[in-house]
């Protein structure tokens, strides 16, 4: 009996996509990519609704996979999020009729640990019980939020698919840290003085065996958190990566020197501790990189 998925991976050619892909076909699945892009299996872009489901028009699809985002670059200021806003909204929604078109039977989101909000935590570890996509937040950060709540939304409450959110910590890892290595070896990157502040990581490999491991497991319906044991302050992270590929070292800045980068600046300026315990236990999914430290270690051997 073949058991084997076909999945639909929008985003597969990103830097999280093209390792979600490998952990798929790894596990057997057949993996279809979906994108703007002429190397993809299936052509279309997310934000044009009639181009998609004429592209998608006949296959028959067990799971579709948004890992789609509209960043090329990390973002600095707010106005650089707010094509992956649009996209969170608009292409969600038209991604969600293209998997009810293809007959899908599961939907798993790449979203993210910011949709708590942009604040400080303070020590208490954040779960899936705190509430997701709050009220209250400046004008900017609400907006990213919202997108964030509506992305989820969409996925999870579709009538008659099983969905499931992933919410990942910060990315590092093979094909993400390498641009923050050319920085430093250039000296074009300060680390940011965290003064306690901590955020959660994933390695760019682990996040991807979470998306695999959702396809079949997981409570539909359910959010994940998916980051490692450790948490650690980004300026801290930007020192780990300098000592892990031996670049000159860091010099280390107050965030108020980022203010006029106004989405880093908030981004820097968040602390929050994120448990993984439901992943663990419903998922299976466990980081095989405990904390940034080993994950960088490891892809700089």
């Amino acid at each position: 009996m073949d058991n084997t998925e076909n999945v639909l991976l929008a985003g597969a050619s990103g830097a999280f996509g093209r390792h979600v892909a490998e952990e798929l076909r790894t596990m057997g699945h057949r993996v279809l990519s979906l994108g703007r892009g002429p190397g993809n299996d299936v052509v279309a872009d997310l934000m044009d609704r009639d181009a998609l489901l004429r592209a998608v028009d006949g296959l028959r699809i067990d799971t579709v996979v948004h890992a789609a985002t509209a960043l090329r670059d990390a973002p600095m200021k707010h106005r650089d999020m707010a094509a992956t806003d649009a996209l969170r909204v608009e292409g969600t929604a038209h991604l969600v009729e293209a998997a009810r078109t293809v007959g899908a039977r599961r939907m798993i989101a790449e979203s993210m640990v910011f949709g708590y909000g942009y604040r400080d935590f303070g020590d208490r570890p954040v779960t899936e019980d705190d509430v997701f996509g709050p009220a209250g937040l400046d004008r900017h950060s609400q907006a990213h939020v919202d997108a964030m709540r509506t992305k989820e939304r969409l996925m999870l409450g579709t009538e008659g698919i099983e969905g499931i959110a992933l919410r990942f910590g910060l990315f590092y890892g093979p094909g993400g840290t390498e641009a923050l290595v050319e920085l430093l070896k250039r000296r074009k990157l300060p680390a940011v003085a965290d003064r306690g502040r901590v955020l959660p990581w994933v390695e760019l490999r682990d996040a991807a065996r979470a998306v695999a491991q959702a396809v079949e497991g997981g409570r539909p319906g359910e959010a994940y958190n998916i980051v490692d044991d450790t948490p650690m302050g980004f300026g801290a992270h930007v020192r780990a990566t300098a000592a892990a590929f031996d670049t000159p070292r860091p010099l280390t800045v107050p965030a108020s020197l980022t203010r006029p980068m106004s989405y880093a600046y908030k981004m820097f300026t968040t602390s929050m501790r994120v448990s993984n315990a439901k992943a663990r236990a419903e998922l299976g999914w466990t980081p095989r990189y405990a904390d940034c430290a080993a994950g960088l270690a490891a892809m700089s051997d």
